[in-house]
């Protein structure tokens, strides 16, 4: 956010310094003087908004490997006007594949770690049960045990929809 914000300074401070360069050495002072904040204001809006809408992209693209996009969540708010024209992905969900765990014995169960992403809030790693013949998942909480044949133990299932995004991601074959 420090740098964001540094970024954004930088970006007001370079126009209006273009702007005062071109209108005293090009222009001769023509232009009116409250252009020059104007236009520095411009400039920081411009960056302001170029960084909301390149933060998934930038985001996705430093995934280690075997992170796959489950799910995002795209947002329209009031005070940020331009977001009705185009909504943002403020966070999303991404599913470590490279890390499933899965018994012999019970192939269509897994263990799965959820990493869940927010532009302005810490990454969260949740280790999470789908069970992908029942369209299932269960939280991984004290009281979970493993029998000797995978079977798992004192889960807590819940019904997931078939269409899910997480269960989908979840429950491909690698």
């Amino acid at each position: 956010m420090l740098f964001e914000l540094i970024g954004t300074i930088i970006a007001g401070v370079a126009m209006a310094l273009i702007f005062w360069a071109v209108n005293r050495t090009l222009l001769k002072g023509r232009l009116p003087s409250w252009l020059m904040p104007a236009s520095a204001g411009m400039a920081m809006l411009i960056a302001t908004v170029s960084s909301e809408y390149g933060w998934f992209d930038r985001t996705a693209a430093t995934m280690p490997q075997g992170f796959v996009v489950a799910q995002t969540v795209e947002e329209q708010v009031f005070y940020r006007p331009w977001t009705y024209a185009k909504p943002f992905v403020t966070r999303f969900v991404a599913v470590d594949q490279a890390t499933m765990r899965t018994h012999p014995a019970q192939p269509d169960q897994r263990i799965v770690d959820l990493v869940f992403y927010g532009r302005w809030t810490r990454t969260a790693k949740v280790p999470m049960l789908f069970d992908c013949g029942t369209n299932q998942r269960a939280d991984i909480v004290d009281g979970i045990e493993f029998g000797t044949d995978g079977e798992i133990l004192g889960a807590d299932w819940m019904p997931v929809k078939a269409s899910d995004p997480v269960l989908k991601v979840a429950c491909e074959e690698v």
